[in-house]
């Protein structure tokens, strides 16, 4: 049911009445891969460092923010592990009064090497992505070669504590779907929830067109050609809009998350703070509020978010093609 517009008179609630409790953090937009849905082969013009939020800068947002109601949050990219010192930010956020949930998402290249000391600093979970298990696809999919084991980074989330443990599938026909039932099987053995993403084919990645996309209900009918497939709760956390099964038996779950073909903008409780410091009230979306400028001249935020919250649209505009101005998915993190 999609709400009704109201006057915003809450400060986490929107236009529409739907409350925001999330925001998403980039901290950087850079990545250490160059996926073939999400980033052009030869990058982007990165953000000058003098405009990037320092930590300081992200937790002060964070600590303005968490008294209206600000309660979960996730750290994103680019890719988030490549900035230095991210435990230190992670630790910043996690002292901060009614913040309830910090996650991070991941492509889970450097998991192996920083999952224990993010969860040592006070991280939850992890959401990680990966489009195939196969090392010769990935290189191809990734357009880099870093030997990013899916399994072996998984196995260090799972080791260190970060549960519950996600993994992001975007699946493209012709290229990756051959893998669907593969990364399933996984469920059967671990208790890892495998979510599959219809792909979102925008900005400067229009080599993968609508032909590539894969729509979830055939996701799911081929899923359930493995045995009985029942629908679940999904993982005990969590705020995003997947829907959640279990094959029979199995530990983990398997989700859909379906942008083009079942949109969930009625139920959308989220907002993005890019890591130039402006908050982005749709992914899809070209509304954005700059916080950087008062953040930096000592000017309470509490105005700016209301006013952020009073233009957040209604839903996004991606089956119209139109993305407000994004040239690639790694400039908000997802």
């Amino acid at each position: 049911m999609i709400p009704t517009a109201t006057p915003a008179t809450e400060a986490l609630r929107d236009q529409f009445g739907r409350r925001i409790e999330y925001l998403r953090i980039s901290v950087t937009d850079r990545c250490n891969f160059r996926c073939v849905y999400c980033m052009p082969r030869e990058g982007l013009p990165w953000l000058p460092k003098a405009e990037i939020l320092s930590y300081e800068e992200i937790a002060e947002v964070v600590r303005q923010l968490a008294p209206l109601g600000l309660r979960r949050l996730r750290i994103t990219g680019g890719e988030p592990t490549i900035r230095p010192e991210l435990p230190r930010l992670v630790q910043m956020l996690r002292a901060i009064p009614g913040i309830e949930d910090i996650a991070l998402s991941t492509n889970g290249v450097r998991l192996p090497q920083v999952a224990g000391l993010l969860r040592e600093a006070g991280l939850d979970r992890v959401n990680m992505s990966a489009d195939s298990l196969r090392a010769e696809r990935i290189v191809w999919t990734a357009r880099r070669d870093l030997k990013f084991d899916p399994i072996r980074s998984a196995l260090a989330a799972e080791e260190a504590g970060l549960a519950p443990l996600k993994i992001n599938v975007v699946v493209m026909r012709g290229i990756n779907d051959d893998e669907i039932e593969d990364f399933a099987r996984l469920t059967l053995t671990h208790p890892w929830h495998i979510r599959f993403i219809e792909l979102m084919p925008v900005g400067e990645m229009r080599e993968l067109t609508w032909d590539h996309v894969v729509p979830s209900d055939e996701i799911v009918a081929r899923i359930r050609a493995l045995g009985e497939l029942a629908p679940s709760d999904g993982p005990a956390r969590g705020n995003g809009p997947a829907v959640y099964y279990r094959l029979s038996g199995a530990s983990g779950t398997v989700g859909v998350i379906s942008p083009l073909t079942h949109t969930y903008c009625a139920a959308c409780n989220r907002v993005r703070l890019t890591a130039d410091g402006h908050l982005r009230t749709c992914l899809f979306g070209d509304h954005m509020v700059d916080l950087r400028t008062p953040l930096r001249a000592g000017i309470p935020l509490a105005s700016s978010f209301r006013a952020a919250l009073a233009g957040k649209p209604l839903e996004h505009n991606l089956l119209q093609m139109r993305v407000g101005g994004l040239r690639a998915l790694s400039q908000v993190g997802g």
